[in-house]
């Protein structure tokens, strides 16, 4: 795997913090890395963006590339309409990203929001990038309430364009979850059909680069270069599973 799509299934669920971490753990295991951001919105011209928030976390050896940037934090067509800036076409991130794939191991191309926000006016979307690069794309999705059915609804999209879900890792798990929290963790894979590859820790994109950076692996699976067991982690934080009472032999 040499590029790997990262898309939410909603905004504001820790995505950048999940494309970091990747990005760290990757580096930790002696790949180099490259981190696309093809459009970002809602930030000024100055100001650092996601793949730049990556560099800090993951560390100063990860190359950090953006295509476009538009002020308003709106989808990147109707932000890029607003601003009168170009759009961008699936085939152009598919380039950057392939370039940057001559001279890195792995290659992370940060979506913005979900799997279909729209790029251009044609309504293309970060899967048709996906397609045409015949990456795998991972989602990244919230831990409590309405998470079964958007990242069900994400990966039913990425399966209806014959597209490949890499898997789950959840974006912030709380401190101390709530029984939704638990229960979804448990029904994530059954209800979606992909793996989870990982939960990160509720601020984890607040910690000291070198914390973040030391404990990435332990927050990721084995196939995004970490340590990370969904086996042991379910264990600790699913509940059990409910079993009815058995029938009263005397009938009361």
């Amino acid at each position: 795997m040499s590029v790997l799509m990262v898309s939410g299934t909603g905004t504001e669920i820790g995505k950048t913090v999940v494309t970091s971490a990747i990005a760290a753990a990757a580096v930790a295991a002696g790949r180099s890395v490259a981190v696309l951001k093809p459009a970002q919105t809602g930030v000024g011209p100055q100001e650092p963006g996601d793949a730049a928030e990556a560099v800090r976390l993951a560390g100063p050896s990860v190359t950090a590339v953006e295509l476009a940037r538009y002020p308003e934090p709106l989808a990147p067509d109707t932000a890029a309409r607003r601003s009168g800036l170009a759009t961008l076409s699936p085939a152009q991130i598919a380039e950057a990203a392939q370039r940057l794939s001559q001279d890195h191991d792995l290659v992370l191309v940060e979506g913005a929001g979900g799997l279909l926000v729209r790029f251009d006016e044609a309504g293309h979307t970060l899967a048709d990038a996906a397609r045409l690069l015949g990456a795998p794309t991972l989602l990244v999705a919230q831990a409590g309430l309405g998470t079964l059915s958007s990242t069900t609804l994400a990966a039913e999209a990425l399966r209806a364009r014959d597209l490949i879900g890499s898997g789950v890792v959840v974006g912030s798990w709380p401190r101390i979850p709530d029984l939704a929290a638990r229960c979804n963790l448990a029904d994530l894979t059954k209800s979606s059909g992909l793996p989870l590859l990982g939960a990160l820790p509720e601020g984890s994109g607040a910690l000291t680069p070198d914390r973040f950076r030391a404990s990435a692996p332990t927050w990721l699976a084995p196939p995004l270069s970490g340590t990370w067991s969904a086996d042991s982690f379910l264990a600790t934080w699913a509940p059990p599973p409910y079993l009815p009472a058995a029938p009263d032999p005397a009938g009361v």
